[in-house]
Protein backbone atom coordinates (compact mmCIF):
# COMPACT_ATOMS: atom_id res chain seq x y z
CA UNK A 1 0.00 0.00 0.00
CA UNK A 2 1.44 3.95 -0.58
CA UNK A 3 3.07 5.61 2.28
CA UNK A 4 2.82 9.54 2.38
CA UNK A 5 6.10 11.09 3.51
CA UNK A 6 5.04 10.92 7.15
CA UNK A 7 4.47 7.32 6.80
CA UNK A 8 0.21 7.46 7.48
CA UNK A 9 -0.81 5.06 4.83
CA UNK A 10 -2.12 6.88 1.67
CA UNK A 11 -6.05 5.97 1.68
CA UNK A 12 -8.07 6.06 -1.09
CA UNK A 13 -10.73 3.58 -3.60
CA UNK A 14 -8.97 3.71 -6.67
CA UNK A 15 -9.15 5.62 -9.84
CA UNK A 16 -11.84 3.97 -11.15
CA UNK A 17 -14.45 5.29 -7.87
CA UNK A 18 -13.38 8.95 -8.90
CA UNK A 19 -16.34 10.51 -10.30
CA UNK A 20 -14.81 12.67 -13.22
CA UNK A 21 -17.30 15.56 -13.13
CA UNK A 22 -15.59 16.16 -9.59
CA UNK A 23 -12.95 17.91 -10.05
CA UNK A 24 -13.98 20.78 -12.99
CA UNK A 25 -17.25 21.44 -10.70
CA UNK A 26 -15.59 22.07 -7.52
CA UNK A 27 -13.03 24.60 -9.38
CA UNK A 28 -16.30 25.76 -10.95
CA UNK A 29 -18.37 26.24 -7.93
CA UNK A 30 -15.55 27.41 -5.39
CA UNK A 31 -14.70 30.35 -7.67
CA UNK A 32 -18.49 31.18 -8.10
CA UNK A 33 -18.87 30.64 -3.90
CA UNK A 34 -16.14 32.63 -3.14
CA UNK A 35 -16.53 35.07 -5.61
CA UNK A 36 -19.95 35.91 -4.41
CA UNK A 37 -20.45 34.78 -1.00
CA UNK A 38 -16.97 36.49 0.40
CA UNK A 39 -15.03 38.68 -2.83
CA UNK A 40 -18.27 41.02 -3.04
CA UNK A 41 -18.46 41.99 -0.44
CA UNK A 42 -15.46 44.55 0.12
CA UNK A 43 -16.47 45.71 -3.21
CA UNK A 44 -20.15 46.70 -2.61
CA UNK A 45 -19.63 47.79 1.14
CA UNK A 46 -18.90 51.71 0.50
CA UNK A 47 -21.97 51.67 -1.76
CA UNK A 48 -24.20 49.61 1.00
CA UNK A 49 -23.11 51.96 3.56
CA UNK A 50 -22.95 55.50 1.45
CA UNK A 51 -27.22 54.21 0.43
CA UNK A 52 -28.48 53.52 3.59
CA UNK A 53 -26.68 55.45 6.55
CA UNK A 54 -25.83 52.79 8.08
CA UNK A 55 -21.93 52.70 9.78
CA UNK A 56 -19.45 50.87 8.43
CA UNK A 57 -18.63 49.07 11.59
CA UNK A 58 -21.88 47.69 11.46
CA UNK A 59 -21.56 46.01 8.10
CA UNK A 60 -18.44 45.02 8.10
CA UNK A 61 -19.19 43.61 11.78
CA UNK A 62 -22.31 41.79 10.33
CA UNK A 63 -20.09 40.31 7.38
CA UNK A 64 -17.03 39.10 10.24
CA UNK A 65 -20.02 37.08 12.68
CA UNK A 66 -20.49 35.44 9.25
CA UNK A 67 -16.87 34.32 8.97
CA UNK A 68 -17.34 33.00 13.13
CA UNK A 69 -20.58 30.99 12.36
CA UNK A 70 -18.83 29.51 8.87
CA UNK A 71 -16.24 28.35 11.66
CA UNK A 72 -18.32 27.03 14.42
CA UNK A 73 -20.62 25.91 11.48
CA UNK A 74 -17.55 23.87 10.00
CA UNK A 75 -17.58 21.06 12.71
CA UNK A 76 -21.13 19.75 12.12
CA UNK A 77 -20.92 19.87 8.41
CA UNK A 78 -17.49 17.78 8.87
CA UNK A 79 -19.61 15.02 10.73
CA UNK A 80 -21.63 15.13 7.64
CA UNK A 81 -19.13 15.18 5.14
CA UNK A 82 -18.09 11.85 6.60
CA UNK A 83 -21.01 10.05 6.85
CA UNK A 84 -22.78 11.34 3.65
CA UNK A 85 -19.97 12.73 1.33
CA UNK A 86 -20.50 16.22 -0.21
CA UNK A 87 -23.31 15.98 -2.36
CA UNK A 88 -26.25 17.05 -0.17
CA UNK A 89 -24.17 19.09 2.01
CA UNK A 90 -22.64 21.10 -0.59
CA UNK A 91 -26.28 21.63 -2.50
CA UNK A 92 -28.14 22.41 0.67
CA UNK A 93 -25.55 25.36 0.82
CA UNK A 94 -25.95 26.25 -2.29
CA UNK A 95 -29.25 26.58 -1.81
CA UNK A 96 -28.73 28.68 1.54
CA UNK A 97 -26.18 31.07 0.20
CA UNK A 98 -28.72 32.58 -2.66
CA UNK A 99 -31.27 32.79 0.30
CA UNK A 100 -28.93 34.57 2.43
CA UNK A 101 -27.74 37.15 -0.46
CA UNK A 102 -31.39 37.80 -1.39
CA UNK A 103 -31.98 38.53 2.24
CA UNK A 104 -29.00 41.09 2.43
CA UNK A 105 -30.41 42.36 -0.85
CA UNK A 106 -33.90 43.09 1.03
CA UNK A 107 -32.81 44.13 4.45
CA UNK A 108 -34.66 47.11 5.57
CA UNK A 109 -32.01 47.64 8.75
CA UNK A 110 -28.87 46.36 9.70
CA UNK A 111 -30.60 43.92 12.00
CA UNK A 112 -32.12 42.08 9.11
CA UNK A 113 -28.64 42.94 7.36
CA UNK A 114 -27.31 40.65 9.79
CA UNK A 115 -29.21 37.65 9.78
CA UNK A 116 -28.57 37.26 6.13
CA UNK A 117 -24.89 37.53 6.90
CA UNK A 118 -25.30 34.77 9.61
CA UNK A 119 -27.26 32.35 6.95
CA UNK A 120 -24.58 33.21 4.39
CA UNK A 121 -21.46 31.92 7.15
CA UNK A 122 -23.32 28.66 7.64
CA UNK A 123 -23.72 28.61 3.69
CA UNK A 124 -19.78 28.88 3.67
CA UNK A 125 -18.95 26.55 5.40
CA UNK A 126 -21.06 24.48 3.23
CA UNK A 127 -19.60 25.31 0.05
CA UNK A 128 -15.98 26.88 0.44
CA UNK A 129 -12.71 24.70 0.73
CA UNK A 130 -13.77 22.16 3.89
CA UNK A 131 -16.03 20.07 2.04
CA UNK A 132 -14.58 20.36 -1.19
CA UNK A 133 -11.15 19.35 0.49
CA UNK A 134 -12.95 16.37 1.97
CA UNK A 135 -14.47 14.85 -1.29
CA UNK A 136 -11.31 15.13 -3.10
CA UNK A 137 -9.32 13.65 -0.36
CA UNK A 138 -11.92 10.50 -0.33
CA UNK A 139 -12.38 10.21 -4.30
CA UNK A 140 -8.62 11.24 -4.86
CA UNK A 141 -6.43 9.79 -2.57
CA UNK A 142 -3.57 9.12 -2.37
CA UNK A 143 -3.20 11.40 -5.31
CA UNK A 144 -5.47 13.97 -3.26
CA UNK A 145 -2.47 16.98 -3.28
CA UNK A 146 -2.62 17.41 -6.99
CA UNK A 147 -6.54 17.44 -6.82
CA UNK A 148 -6.47 19.82 -4.24
CA UNK A 149 -4.22 22.51 -5.48
CA UNK A 150 -6.07 22.19 -8.67
CA UNK A 151 -8.63 23.60 -6.53
CA UNK A 152 -7.17 25.94 -4.64
CA UNK A 153 -5.76 27.51 -8.14
CA UNK A 154 -9.18 27.91 -9.16
CA UNK A 155 -10.24 29.18 -6.43
CA UNK A 156 -7.67 31.97 -6.44
CA UNK A 157 -9.06 33.41 -9.58
CA UNK A 158 -12.44 34.05 -7.32
CA UNK A 159 -11.32 37.35 -6.88
CA UNK A 160 -9.91 38.37 -9.80
CA UNK A 161 -12.94 37.15 -11.31
CA UNK A 162 -16.19 38.29 -9.43
CA UNK A 163 -14.55 41.47 -8.00
CA UNK A 164 -14.26 43.38 -11.17
CA UNK A 165 -17.51 41.92 -12.68
CA UNK A 166 -19.22 43.11 -9.09
CA UNK A 167 -18.17 46.48 -9.51
CA UNK A 168 -19.01 46.55 -12.94
CA UNK A 169 -22.56 45.76 -12.22
CA UNK A 170 -22.63 48.51 -9.15
CA UNK A 171 -21.83 51.07 -11.84
CA UNK A 172 -24.73 50.08 -13.23
CA UNK A 173 -27.52 49.37 -10.84
CA UNK A 174 -28.01 49.59 -7.01
CA UNK A 175 -26.10 47.27 -4.31
CA UNK A 176 -29.36 45.62 -4.14
CA UNK A 177 -29.81 44.91 -7.35
CA UNK A 178 -26.28 43.62 -7.67
CA UNK A 179 -26.56 41.01 -4.98
CA UNK A 180 -29.53 40.22 -6.36
CA UNK A 181 -28.15 39.58 -10.02
CA UNK A 182 -25.06 37.79 -7.75
CA UNK A 183 -27.64 35.53 -6.09
CA UNK A 184 -29.20 34.01 -9.29
CA UNK A 185 -25.71 33.63 -10.79
CA UNK A 186 -24.67 31.54 -7.64
CA UNK A 187 -28.18 29.78 -7.86
CA UNK A 188 -27.73 28.65 -11.14
CA UNK A 189 -23.94 27.87 -11.09
CA UNK A 190 -23.67 26.05 -7.79
CA UNK A 191 -26.98 24.51 -7.51
CA UNK A 192 -27.33 21.62 -9.97
CA UNK A 193 -23.46 21.51 -10.17
CA UNK A 194 -22.87 20.37 -6.80
CA UNK A 195 -26.55 18.38 -7.19
CA UNK A 196 -25.10 16.74 -10.91
CA UNK A 197 -21.55 16.39 -10.16
CA UNK A 198 -21.12 15.04 -6.77
CA UNK A 199 -23.53 12.35 -6.77
CA UNK A 200 -20.98 9.66 -7.47
CA UNK A 201 -20.78 6.85 -4.06
CA UNK A 202 -19.00 8.25 -1.00
CA UNK A 203 -16.83 5.07 -0.36
CA UNK A 204 -16.24 4.16 2.75
CA UNK A 205 -14.02 5.64 5.25
CA UNK A 206 -10.92 3.60 5.37
CA UNK A 207 -8.96 1.94 8.12
CA UNK A 208 -6.70 5.08 10.15
CA UNK A 209 -3.39 4.48 10.85
CA UNK A 210 -1.72 2.92 14.28
CA UNK A 211 -1.04 5.60 16.13
CA UNK A 212 -5.11 6.72 15.41
CA UNK A 213 -6.74 3.27 16.14
CA UNK A 214 -8.29 4.89 19.51
CA UNK A 215 -11.07 7.09 16.91
CA UNK A 216 -11.81 10.36 16.44
CA UNK A 217 -11.95 11.17 20.02
CA UNK A 218 -8.36 9.66 20.71
CA UNK A 219 -6.91 12.09 18.18
CA UNK A 220 -8.95 15.29 19.38
CA UNK A 221 -7.86 14.58 22.77
CA UNK A 222 -3.72 14.04 21.96
CA UNK A 223 -1.43 16.76 21.92
CA UNK A 224 -0.50 16.52 18.42
CA UNK A 225 -3.65 17.58 17.54
CA UNK A 226 -4.24 20.49 20.20
CA UNK A 227 -0.69 21.03 19.40
CA UNK A 228 -1.68 21.81 16.00
CA UNK A 229 -4.81 23.07 16.46
CA UNK A 230 -2.75 26.46 18.42
CA UNK A 231 -0.43 26.14 15.42
CA UNK A 232 -2.72 27.28 12.81
CA UNK A 233 -4.86 29.37 15.02
CA UNK A 234 -1.47 31.70 15.86
CA UNK A 235 -0.71 31.54 12.37
CA UNK A 236 -3.83 32.43 10.89
CA UNK A 237 -4.35 35.57 12.96
CA UNK A 238 -1.38 37.11 12.33
CA UNK A 239 -1.75 36.03 8.36
CA UNK A 240 -5.03 37.53 8.06
CA UNK A 241 -3.80 40.29 10.32
CA UNK A 242 -1.15 41.32 7.53
CA UNK A 243 -3.60 40.62 4.52
CA UNK A 244 -5.59 43.40 5.74
CA UNK A 245 -2.71 45.47 7.00
CA UNK A 246 -0.50 45.19 3.93
CA UNK A 247 -1.90 48.89 2.29
CA UNK A 248 -2.29 50.68 5.51
CA UNK A 249 1.62 49.82 6.33
CA UNK A 250 2.48 50.80 2.84
CA UNK A 251 0.19 54.24 3.15
CA UNK A 252 1.87 54.27 6.27
CA UNK A 253 5.05 54.93 5.12
CA UNK A 254 4.30 57.22 2.57
CA UNK A 255 2.67 55.28 -0.54
CA UNK A 256 0.30 56.27 -2.34
CA UNK A 257 -2.90 54.62 -2.69
CA UNK A 258 -2.13 53.81 -6.23
CA UNK A 259 0.78 52.35 -4.94
CA UNK A 260 0.21 50.54 -1.67
CA UNK A 261 -2.75 48.15 -3.62
CA UNK A 262 -0.49 46.80 -6.10
CA UNK A 263 1.72 45.29 -3.54
CA UNK A 264 -1.84 43.50 -2.09
CA UNK A 265 -2.79 41.96 -5.14
CA UNK A 266 1.01 41.24 -6.67
CA UNK A 267 0.83 39.45 -3.55
CA UNK A 268 -2.20 37.29 -4.46
CA UNK A 269 -0.25 36.12 -7.92
CA UNK A 270 2.09 35.14 -5.48
CA UNK A 271 -0.39 33.29 -3.69
CA UNK A 272 -1.02 31.09 -6.84
CA UNK A 273 2.46 30.46 -7.65
CA UNK A 274 2.94 29.03 -4.15
CA UNK A 275 0.12 26.52 -4.48
CA UNK A 276 1.68 25.38 -7.65
CA UNK A 277 4.91 24.45 -5.88
CA UNK A 278 3.34 22.73 -2.62
CA UNK A 279 3.75 19.11 -4.11
CA UNK A 280 7.29 19.30 -4.95
CA UNK A 281 7.35 20.78 -1.25
CA UNK A 282 5.42 17.98 -0.06
CA UNK A 283 8.07 15.12 -1.74
CA UNK A 284 11.37 16.93 0.15
CA UNK A 285 10.10 17.74 3.40
CA UNK A 286 8.23 15.33 6.10
CA UNK A 287 4.85 16.76 7.27
CA UNK A 288 6.26 18.64 10.59
CA UNK A 289 9.41 19.76 9.07
CA UNK A 290 7.28 21.34 5.92
CA UNK A 291 4.90 22.38 8.87
CA UNK A 292 7.71 24.94 11.27
CA UNK A 293 9.09 25.91 7.76
CA UNK A 294 6.77 27.23 5.74
CA UNK A 295 5.01 28.94 9.28
CA UNK A 296 8.42 30.03 10.04
CA UNK A 297 8.98 31.51 6.72
CA UNK A 298 6.02 33.26 7.10
CA UNK A 299 7.02 35.17 10.19
CA UNK A 300 10.19 36.00 8.46
CA UNK A 301 8.55 37.54 5.42
CA UNK A 302 6.05 39.46 8.16
CA UNK A 303 9.65 40.75 9.58
CA UNK A 304 10.36 41.77 6.59
CA UNK A 305 7.79 44.24 5.64
CA UNK A 306 7.99 45.41 9.30
CA UNK A 307 11.45 46.75 9.14
CA UNK A 308 11.78 47.52 5.11
CA UNK A 309 11.00 50.76 4.89
CA UNK A 310 11.41 50.53 0.96
CA UNK A 311 12.85 51.00 -1.93
CA UNK A 312 8.85 50.52 -3.20
CA UNK A 313 10.41 47.46 -5.68
CA UNK A 314 11.96 45.96 -2.58
CA UNK A 315 8.37 45.77 -0.87
CA UNK A 316 7.32 44.38 -3.60
CA UNK A 317 8.96 41.54 -3.98
CA UNK A 318 8.88 40.99 0.22
CA UNK A 319 4.84 41.07 -1.13
CA UNK A 320 5.27 38.53 -3.47
CA UNK A 321 7.32 35.89 -1.52
CA UNK A 322 4.86 36.46 1.37
CA UNK A 323 2.15 35.54 -0.76
CA UNK A 324 4.37 32.43 -2.00
CA UNK A 325 4.09 31.32 1.70
CA UNK A 326 0.45 32.06 1.96
CA UNK A 327 -0.58 29.98 -0.70
CA UNK A 328 1.78 27.14 0.57
CA UNK A 329 -0.20 27.47 4.05
CA UNK A 330 -3.80 27.06 2.65
CA UNK A 331 -2.43 23.47 1.19
CA UNK A 332 -0.59 22.77 4.07
CA UNK A 333 -3.92 22.94 6.44
CA UNK A 334 -5.63 20.96 3.84
CA UNK A 335 -3.30 17.90 4.00
CA UNK A 336 -2.33 17.99 7.71
CA UNK A 337 -5.07 15.96 9.00
CA UNK A 338 -4.47 12.98 6.46
CA UNK A 339 -0.63 13.50 6.49
CA UNK A 340 -1.37 12.43 10.10
CA UNK A 341 -4.06 10.46 11.12
CA UNK A 342 -5.35 9.16 7.66
CA UNK A 343 -8.82 10.29 5.76
CA UNK A 344 -10.95 7.70 8.00
CA UNK A 345 -12.67 11.32 9.75
CA UNK A 346 -11.14 13.56 7.49
CA UNK A 347 -14.33 16.00 7.71
CA UNK A 348 -15.07 15.96 11.19
CA UNK A 349 -11.21 16.38 12.22
CA UNK A 350 -10.72 18.90 9.64
CA UNK A 351 -13.71 21.00 10.97
CA UNK A 352 -12.49 20.63 14.81
CA UNK A 353 -9.01 21.83 13.40
CA UNK A 354 -10.14 24.52 11.40
CA UNK A 355 -12.99 25.97 13.46
CA UNK A 356 -10.43 27.78 16.20
CA UNK A 357 -8.18 28.68 13.39
CA UNK A 358 -10.90 30.41 11.02
CA UNK A 359 -12.57 32.31 14.12
CA UNK A 360 -9.00 33.88 14.49
CA UNK A 361 -9.15 34.96 10.84
CA UNK A 362 -12.33 36.53 11.13
CA UNK A 363 -11.01 38.44 14.41
CA UNK A 364 -7.93 39.31 12.83
CA UNK A 365 -8.90 42.65 10.79
CA UNK A 366 -10.30 44.30 13.66
CA UNK A 367 -8.08 43.28 16.51
CA UNK A 368 -4.65 44.27 13.69
CA UNK A 369 -6.64 47.77 13.37
CA UNK A 370 -7.38 48.02 17.12
CA UNK A 371 -3.55 47.01 17.98
CA UNK A 372 -1.67 49.23 15.43
CA UNK A 373 -2.19 52.50 17.21
CA UNK A 374 -1.63 51.81 20.46
CA UNK A 375 1.85 50.09 19.87
CA UNK A 376 2.81 52.67 17.45
CA UNK A 377 1.75 52.21 14.03
CA UNK A 378 1.88 49.30 11.79
CA UNK A 379 5.58 48.67 11.46
CA UNK A 380 5.26 47.89 15.16
CA UNK A 381 1.93 45.91 14.64
CA UNK A 382 4.13 43.82 11.84
CA UNK A 383 6.73 42.99 14.27
CA UNK A 384 4.11 41.81 16.72
CA UNK A 385 2.77 39.45 14.15
CA UNK A 386 6.27 38.08 13.31
CA UNK A 387 6.42 36.96 16.70
CA UNK A 388 3.33 35.25 17.09
CA UNK A 389 4.15 33.38 13.58
CA UNK A 390 7.50 32.29 14.74
CA UNK A 391 5.52 31.50 18.44
CA UNK A 392 3.57 29.02 15.92
CA UNK A 393 6.24 28.02 14.47
CA UNK A 394 7.63 26.62 17.68
CA UNK A 395 4.64 24.76 18.77
CA UNK A 396 4.30 22.69 15.31
CA UNK A 397 7.38 21.20 16.53
CA UNK A 398 5.17 19.11 18.90
CA UNK A 399 2.67 18.13 16.36
CA UNK A 400 3.99 14.99 15.38
CA UNK A 401 1.72 11.87 16.31
CA UNK A 402 2.97 9.68 18.61
CA UNK A 403 2.68 5.42 18.16
CA UNK A 404 0.92 3.86 21.04
CA UNK A 405 3.03 2.33 23.74
CA UNK A 406 2.88 -1.15 23.52
CA UNK A 407 1.35 -3.01 26.55
CA UNK A 408 4.35 -4.52 28.64
CA UNK A 409 1.52 -7.38 30.33
CA UNK A 410 0.28 -8.34 26.41
CA UNK A 411 1.74 -11.72 26.00
CA UNK A 412 3.26 -12.08 21.95
CA UNK A 413 1.10 -14.96 20.44
CA UNK A 414 -2.07 -13.37 22.41
CA UNK A 415 -4.95 -12.08 19.71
Amino acid sequence: MPHTKAGVAATGTGVRSRPRAALPALCATQITSWGILYYAFPVLNPAITSDTGWSPAATTAAFSAALLVSALTGIYVGRVLDHRGPRLVMTAGSVLGVLSLLTVAAAPNPAVFAVGWLLAGAAMAATFYQPAFAALTRWWAPDHIRALTIVTLAGGLASTLFAPLTAVLAGHMSWRATYTVLAAILALVTIPVHALALKAPWPPAPKGPAHAAGGRDSVVRSRAFGMLAATFTLSGFAMYAVVMGLVPLLLERGYTTAQAPWALGLGGVGQTLGRSLYAALSRRLGVTARTVTLIGLGGLTTAALATTPGPYALLIAVAILAGVIRGNLTLLQATSVTDRWGTTHYGRLSGLLGAPAHAAAALAPFAGALLAGPIGGYPALFALLSALSILAAATALDTRPRMPRPDPTAHPNRR
